[in-house]
């Protein structure tokens, strides 16, 4: 009888890790809508708005004002033009407050008004892509000082294709990346895509 039920809870391990993975290349990519901001500014993104126009780079990280994320922030509104010129359309997503994001986005030091960043405080978008949530940590600050109060997600970037579909996904953890590794092979996926 032991057998039989540490089997079965073995099983439902693996099922409930399944449930959990990371969307992966050839998936459908989950249509979302969230509040995000721009230079400072917040307005309703769409994924399948953003699709319309060409391939779609989300990228979720653990937090605004914090070390790896403050570096891939700057690296992507440094390569912005690169996208752009790729048909690309750049979206981070993290559980942030949008009136936090709306320092982090106009802040010439970081996005610098270049690309949008989404609120998921729920962490419902990071679920349905299956990116991991970390607990924040009590007392826990940013860069400036200013305490965090929201958990973490994993670094993982899906380019989605406009038909939908995960062209590529990677992530800091399963392929050891650093937050501005993550910048460049995104791009590499799009200037793919446009033929470039």
């Amino acid at each position: 009888m032991k057998k039989y039920f540490f089997l079965s809870l073995a099983i439902s391990a693996a099922l409930c890790a399944s449930a959990f993975a990371a969307l992966k290349t050839g998936d459908r990519a989950p249509d979302f809508s969230a509040r995000a901001s721009l230079a400072g500014k917040d307005f309703n993104f769409s994924l399948q708005a953003a699709l319309k126009k060409g391939p779609v780079v989300v990228y979720f990280y653990p937090s605004a004002y914090t070390g790896g994320c403050d570096l891939e922030a700057h690296t992507f509104a440094q390569e912005k033009s690169k996208f752009t010129a790729a048909g690309a359309t750049i979206i981070g997503v993290s559980a942030d407050s949008i009136a936090r994001l709306n320092q982090f986005s106009a802040d010439p030091n970081y996005c610098a008004g270049k690309f949008p960043v989404a609120s998921d405080p729920s962490g419902k978008i990071a679920a349905s892509y299956g990116v991991a949530v970390a607990a924040g940590r009590a007392g826990m600050k940013d860069v400036r000082g200013v305490a965090i109060d929201h958990d973490f997600f994993d670094r993982e970037t899906f380019v989605i294709g406009k038909d939908h579909r995960i062209v590529a996904a990677f992530s800091s953890r399963a392929d050891h990346l650093t937050p501005d590794a993550h910048v460049k092979r995104a791009l590499a996926v799009v200037q793919k895509l446009a033929g470039k």
